[in-house]
């Protein structure tokens, strides 16, 4: 009997981030019987690497330096000759040059997914970078866009065409990611909050394509707002980065350190989510989060900038609200409403979470990335062209 179909996901690096978790969800989650898989990290691997069940599953780290590296691409192109994969999945442009790696090296089926865009280009207007996404479209089969937006930047601006691009939105493992029975959850860290408390929250890289600096002026413009409401609201901000420090300052110098925590980063993101009463989303742009369906899984409510994918899942003054970016006085408006009005929060969480199980399945996701790595999923016919057709 032959080995079924090897699939390779590269990807930049192997560490905590949605892609990543959207990876290891498809290796654990793709039948054995139907698929085996790779991991190459064009830099390097965390214990993230760990959150992968399955034992038969390699992890390679090209250990690459920053900038465009020849030496990395030829590294890929041999191990990919070793490996002979059936499959090639790249992720996002930092991964996208190994394409022609793959090409060369003989993948027979190339594919490369969009997830969202870099943030030193949320518009996706660089001319360096649409010049690398027009020169690798030759060598890929079939394309993949995250969301809407994602899918018309690539139809529009880079002019892939209709018939080798599929849309497929994150799933969430609504099993996971429930409501608690009754009140919220207690924070699992020494934050002592009243029953008559609102905990708003937010978990995430604290970098700047995130924006948290927008929530922590956010929350100190709603707590100044109403006094009375001011002093019974909460901010936890979970996750580390360069601008963690800054939201931390901002919070401090308005006197409301008592009403605010930093925990960092944690694996526990499920309960952190359920000792929340509303999920923020700061960003200034987004492909599909994992985060919001996240929180819409677990039965709260939405604020999210309307940035990227985030109003395909959202609906606006339905399941949440949805703020423009970089405005933190909108960003609080609706904090202050959320405080003001607890039914209708838990409103909006309870229609969130019906969303969630009804659009936004883990089940689903998997099994259309499975149809599109057997080769159908809306392919083409010549989807599987030979390397001498696309160049």
């Amino acid at each position: 009997m032959s080995e079924p179909p090897l699939i390779a996901h590269i990807i930049y690096r192997l560490a905590i981030g949605g892609l990543e978790n959207g990876v290891v969800n498809l290796i654990n989650r793709l039948p054995a019987s139907r698929f085996r898989h790779v991991v190459i990290s064009l830099t390097d691997v965390t214990e993230f690497r760990q959150r992968i069940a399955r034992a038969d599953v390699e992890v390679h780290a090209m250990h690459k330096p920053p900038g465009n590296s020849i030496r990395t691409q030829w590294q890929v192109w041999r191990l990919l000759r070793r490996l002979r994969p059936d499959v090639v999945h790249t992720r996002n442009l930092a991964a996208l040059e190994c394409q022609a790696a793959a090409a060369f090296a003989g993948v027979k089926f190339r594919v490369h997914s969009e997830h969202g865009r870099e943030f030193m280009d949320i518009h996706g207007t660089n001319s360096r970078h649409l010049f690398i996404r027009r020169a690798m479209r030759p060598f890929v089969h079939r394309y993949i866009a995250l969301s809407e937006d994602l899918e018309q930047y690539l139809l529009e601006r880079v002019g892939v065409s209709r018939t080798r691009l599929t849309r497929i939105y994150n799933g969430v493992d609504t099993a996971r990611f429930g409501p608690r029975e009754g009140e919220r959850e207690p924070l699992p860290f020494e934050a002592p909050t009243g029953p008559d408390d609102i905990v708003f929250g937010s978990v995430g890289r604290m970098e700047p394509v995130k924006d948290p600096v927008n929530l922590a002026k956010a929350f100190v413009i709603a707590c100044d707002r109403n006094e009375a409401l001011g002093r019974r609201m909460r901010l936890v901000m979970v996750g580390d980065g360069s601008l963690r420090d800054e939201a931390i300052r901002i919070v401090r110098e308005a006197g409301l350190s008592a009403q605010a925590w930093f925990p960092g980063s944690s694996n526990d993101v499920d309960r952190m989510l359920r000792a929340l009463d509303v999920f923020v989303l700061p960003s200034l742009s987004e492909g599909i989060s994992n985060t919001i369906l996240e929180a819409m899984a677990t039965g709260r409510p939405v604020i999210a900038t309307r940035a990227g994918g985030n109003p395909e899942l959202v609906l606006d003054s339905e399941t949440g609200w949805l703020v423009p970016t970089g405005d933190p006085a909108s960003l609080a408006a609706c904090m202050t409403r959320y405080a003001g009005d607890r039914a209708l929060a838990r409103r909006h969480g309870e229609r969130g979470r019906a969303r969630a199980l009804e659009h936004f399945s883990l089940d689903r996701m998997v099994q259309e990335y499975g149809a599109v790595y057997a080769g159908s999923g809306g392919a083409s016919g010549g989807a599987r062209r030979n390397l001498s057709e696309v160049i």
